[in-house]
């Protein structure tokens, strides 16, 4: 009976030594799109935050303890992306970077809201997840109503009167259209076509010809880079030269890998401005040093804007001292000012909406490069 009692005394001592060391460091969650469609996008996120730890970690981590970086994968689904939010919320994490697609977002709002888990999307735009008055909510990309707005100027600035709107009906591409369309219509633009493929289909001729039928100045696709790339290579097929302008979601090198690079040239897109085009010493810091360690530099934007979300959240518990989610949020919402970003200054509003102008325009050259637009 002594020696039983001995050993489960050692067993505690052994487990609350764990526990204890593990307590030791401060988590951050990452959850993306580690496998699906999206997988890129996911692993390039994690990318970014392994390296930014790791920086982190060796000027000494935050409150001297080390940050650990706890990654879940959603799949780009929002199924999966609910039973990796569960997952993640028992795991004692501060907050959760993430995620890619607003509807694998939408589905994993409530979860972290209710345990009082700061989250921190990258790529997910629609209008209404900041809509529902969630405390601890925010997001690094902008917001689909300005998205939106940018994309009526860049067309009516190309002098484009008859426009296609094509989307997916995901909780993203049907909020950046149905937004694009409102516009177009208030400034005496017609809106020739509007209707929505299925993702993941491989042929895509049949819509094509259906909006190829109806006769428009420009088509604005506002899905995803998979299904834009497919667009783009058969419509090259069937020599129609109409030009496409893409929402964000668009924006990723596998686009130009999908279509060609024939078919790719001309195609103009929406994004947050890309390091390569930022100034500040913090995107080129970064640059380089994600560059010496994979390589390559970053493929993708909301890669690095993950990477400015945890940049900012490990700024807030720097500043409050603390890792209460109350504190954290209030901070974030109310006395982060001109946060240097590594795509820009970073701010919130009380919606945790990511405030001033971001978007630019793009246009694919013809070795495939992203050019920024005046």
């Amino acid at each position: 009976m002594k020696r039983w009692l001995i050993g489960w005394m050692a067993l505690c001592l052994l487990v609350g030594g764990a526990v204890s060391a593990k307590a030791d460091t401060i988590k951050i969650g990452l959850m993306g799109p580690m496998t699906g469609p999206w997988a890129s996008e996911g692993q390039e996120m994690k990318q970014v935050l392994d390296l930014l730890a790791a920086d982190l970690n060796a000027k000494g981590g935050v409150l001297g303890k080390k940050v650990e970086v706890i990654t879940d994968d959603d799949g780009g689904d929002p199924r999966t992306a609910a039973l990796a939010a569960q997952r993640l919320a028992t795991q004692g994490i501060v907050a959760v970077i993430g995620t890619y697609g607003s509807s694998v977002t939408e589905a994993t709002q409530n979860i972290y809201n209710e345990s009082k888990i700061i989250q921190i999307a990258n790529g997910s735009t629609a209008i209404r997840l900041s809509e529902k008055g969630l405390k601890y909510f925010f997001r690094t990309c902008p917001r689909d109503d300005e998205q939106g707005r940018v994309a009526v100027q860049a067309m009516e600035k190309l002098g484009f009167k008859n426009v296609a709107i094509l989307h997916d009906n995901t909780t993203y591409a049907k909020g950046l259209a149905d937004e694009a369309k409102g516009l177009l219509e208030g400034k005496g633009a017609k809106i020739v076509f509007f209707d929505a493929l299925t993702p993941g289909e491989r042929d895509y001729t049949a819509i094509l010809t259906k909006l190829k039928g109806s006769n428009p100045d420009v088509v604005f696709f506002t899905g995803y880079y998979p299904e834009a790339g497919l667009l783009l290579r058969q419509k090259k097929e069937m020599n129609w030269n109409v030009p496409f302008i893409g929402g964000d979601a668009t924006n990723n090198p596998d686009l130009v890998k999908i279509a060609g690079k024939d078919a790719a040239q001309g195609f103009y897109f929406l994004s947050a401005p890309l390091p390569k085009d930022l100034p500040s010493p913090e995107a080129k810091a970064f640059l380089d040093e994600f560059t010496k360690k994979y390589g390559h530099a970053p493929n993708s934007i909301y890669a690095v804007l993950a990477g400015d979300g945890f940049r900012v959240i490990t700024a807030a518990i720097q500043a409050t001292q603390s890792t209460d989610p109350d504190k954290l949020a209030g901070y974030l919402h109310k006395d982060l000012k001109e946060f240097a970003g590594l795509t820009g200054k970073i701010a919130f509003n009380e919606k945790g909406d990511r405030v001033g102008e971001v978007y630019r325009v793009y246009k694919v050259d013809a070795e495939g490069n992203f050019i920024l637009q005046p």
